[in-house]
């Protein structure tokens, strides 16, 4: 009989204990999806960050709506690894909208990391679409220029009503951050087809239109065409978004997606643009790199933000091979024009991606290139080798883009390089890039940062070349032996270490 109470008993404990696990197990839910494959694919870092900027990945962004308990556990673990949570901005309701995104800029705060946001919501749209907005044919009836895929791209003389209502709703959300005295550090938008656009049929768009005709009397010229219409484009930008954000926080980075400091050309283009035949180009092979205006200056924007994908197009515009080398060319292109041309207290936060963009053989609007075939995937190790040449020419930390399914591949391939780099943190943080060149064959590519008399080096080799190459750093020469996936620090007047 004691033994039989004493049996119920045991019983009576373990369900106690088992419910009371369960609640617990209850009380703390799941992350979301896209959260824990950031979880799962980073651990902390073994390198200290200092007060270098975070790495920024897409899928750790809008983690829900947490109370501030579970929001300081979140960014705490991001935090062991380096990485900035992100927020989006809903103006739709913005009620709902704060209710998420405050818990996380308090515990951003707390922690004392970057408060980070995705302001692209209220963004849109300049171009909504109205009759207001559209272009205005000579028979006096509005119309609108398709060739970007959407049907609201109307007149970029016309958006001028359209500033206010946007400005309105980015003061809104930057007024509640600062009234509870948290202070932006990171804001972005993705802002890409609408405003001013020259390209595609714009600037066709804009001939026929009698209020372009009368605002601008020098539509023959593309040149004065391009360089009004960024004018307007970086106004908007500037007074609607970047103003309200600097103006009740001072110290804030904020940009947009594809703006940054350049040389007067583009390398790459975006999936809705189109080369069109007449316009100024730099010929590059198959390769038609577009004139572009400086449009970054104007904007009042303080960090860049460079775009560096693998788009399929690029595929056939070179023929080099190994054929890995035509992504990390046109990258090395991208990545080492910005680099060179931001300012030294412009921070460049790159845009990139490993999985090719899939925008078709189509680079002309009169049809694919003769001989256009499909794109080959990068290499694994060509898309790291790339990020190591970004970091030693002026990229201060990236920010990953990729659609869910590509999450846990496109964090595998990124996330290392990043935190290795971490190793070198006085040379990121003041070390001045030893070169911008890109070589126009496969071979060596050198790049490297000067810190004093010691050089951090990264060579990647596209040929079977053994031999060492030298190189010129501060008027000496030195020489650089071939190291496969491994950084040198080259001490000047030195042999490497």
């Amino acid at each position: 009989m004691a033994c039989h109470a004493m049996l119920v008993f045991l019983v009576l404990v373990g369900v106690v204990l088992g419910c009371a696990g369960n609640a617990a197990h209850a009380q703390t839910p799941p992350w979301p999806e896209n959260i824990q494959i950031v979880l799962d694919e980073t651990k902390p870092l073994e390198h200290p960050q200092g007060n270098r900027l975070p790495i920024y990945l897409w899928p750790a962004l809008n983690p829900g709506k947490l109370d501030d308990a579970r929001a300081e556990e979140l960014v705490g673990l991001l935090k062991q690894r380096g990485i900035g949570l992100i927020s989006s901005w809903n103006h739709a309701d913005m009620a709902a909208s704060l209710a998420e995104c405050l818990p996380v800029a308090r515990a951003q705060k707390k922690l004392g990391v970057p408060i980070n946001v995705n302001a692209s919501g209220p963004m849109y749209s300049f171009f909504d679409g109205s009759e207001e907005t559209a272009h205005m044919g000579a028979d006096g009836k509005p119309f609108f220029d398709e060739s970007f895929g959407t049907k609201t791209m109307g007149c970029p003389f016309r958006l001028e009503q359209r500033i206010a209502p946007i400005r309105q709703r980015m003061e809104a959300f930057a007024d509640a951050y600062a009234k509870e005295n948290l202070p932006l550090g990171f804001v972005f938008t993705d802002w890409e087809i609408d405003g001013p656009l020259e390209w595609n049929r714009g600037w066709d768009a804009s001939k026929k239109c009698t209020v372009c005709q009368k605002a601008f009397p020098q539509l023959n010229d593309f040149m004065a065409y391009q360089q009004e219409l960024r004018r307007l484009r970086s106004r908007l930008q500037r007074l609607a978004y970047a103003e309200p954000m600097r103006d009740r926080h001072p110290q804030v980075l904020v940009g947009n997606y594809a703006m940054y400091p350049h040389n007067g050309y583009r390398y790459w283009y975006d999936y809705f643009e189109k080369f069109v035949d007449g316009q100024p180009a730099l010929v590059d092979q198959n390769a038609r790199y577009r004139h572009w205006a400086n449009d970054f200056e104007d904007s009042g924007y303080t960090f860049a933000m460079p775009v560096i994908y693998p788009w399929s197009w690029c595929w056939n515009w070179y023929d080099f091979q190994p054929g890995d080398y035509r992504w990390f060319y046109n990258g090395l292109l991208v990545a080492s024009d910005a680099g060179q041309c931001a300012p030294k207290n412009v921070p460049v936060i790159s845009f990139v991606h490993w999985t090719t963009v899939d925008i078709g053989l189509t680079e002309r609007e009169s049809g694919p290139l003769p001989g256009a075939e499909k794109a080959q995937q990068m290499s694994e190790s060509c898309y790291q080798e790339l990020l190591w040449h970004m970091l030693l020419r002026g990229t201060d930390t990236f920010f990953l883009w990729c659609s869910p399914q590509e999450n846990r591949k496109e964090v595998q391939m990124l996330y290392p390089v990043w935190a290795a780099a971490q190793a070198y943190g006085e040379f990121l943080d003041n070390g001045t890039p030893i070169t911008f060149d890109t070589p126009k064959q496969p071979g060596p590519v050198v790049s490297g940062l000067r810190l004093g008399n010691r050089v951090l080096v990264r060579r990647s080799d596209f040929t079977d070349t053994r031999e060492p190459v030298t190189a010129t750093v501060n008027g000496q020469t030195i020489s650089i032996p071939r190291a496969d996936g491994q950084c040198q620090i080259i001490e000047l007047g030195a042999t490497p270490k």
